[in-house]
């Protein structure tokens, strides 16, 4: 590990060259709790073609010399899946004016260094640049107390997502398929938002 990691924002087709080693990171790290993720390169690389594709969505990379060693990705709701957008669409909100900080990810060795933060400012500014948004949202996979997987010193992150502003909005629910390591087939996992209103 170097002494400066550098934080860089990338939108378009300025994230081409990063999209492979993006995809191996974000595979690693989603193999962990509460995730489980048992991902391919080739449907990573399908998924972040979408933030490619708009212009408007952002990732924030976090670099240790020209390794890749963290990001955080966000778009607009407007262009994300039916599943995302139902539960807004339901429950009143204008598709338009809902920012979406999709997913974070960082190598184990970098983390507890501030980065987290550093990619909720970074996200924030890029929605802040559009302009438009009142709701800046996420959403968080919900496993039970007793899952097997659940490592005993596991923390949940609420209390860091509330001193960033977000809470939990338990009216706002959908289910993601994927499957999970050890598992045969893909199985739907219930996933919860958290917001935060812009004033």
């Amino acid at each position: 590990m170097t002494n400066v990691i550098r934080v860089e924002r990338k939108s378009g087709a300025a994230l081409l060259p990063y999209i492979p080693e993006l995809a191996r990171l974000r595979i690693e790290v989603f193999r962990d709790f509460p995730y489980l993720y048992d991902g391919t390169l080739d449907y990573e690389k399908k998924y972040l073609q979408t933030y490619i594709d708009h212009p408007e969505s952002v990732i924030v990379l976090a670099f240790d010399g020209d390794k890749i060693v963290g990001a955080s990705t966000a778009i607009p709701m407007q262009y994300e899946t039916d599943e995302l957008k139902k539960p807004f669409l339901d429950n009143g909100y204008n598709l338009d004016e809902v920012f979406y900080c999709s997913e974070s990810v960082l190598n184990k060795a970098y983390r507890g260094l501030g980065l987290g933060v550093r990619f909720f400012e970074e996200r924030e500014a890029h929605a802040a640049e559009l302009g438009g948004f009142k709701h800046l949202t996420f959403c968080c996979v919900e496993r039970p107390i007793d899952h097997p997987r659940r490592p005993v010193d596991h923390v949940p992150l609420d209390k860091f997502w509330n001193k960033r502003g977000y809470f939990k909005h338990p009216e706002l629910k959908t289910t993601y398929l994927w499957k999970d390591l050890d598992d045969q087939d893909e199985t739907a996992k219930p996933m919860t938002f958290w917001l935060k209103h812009e004033r």
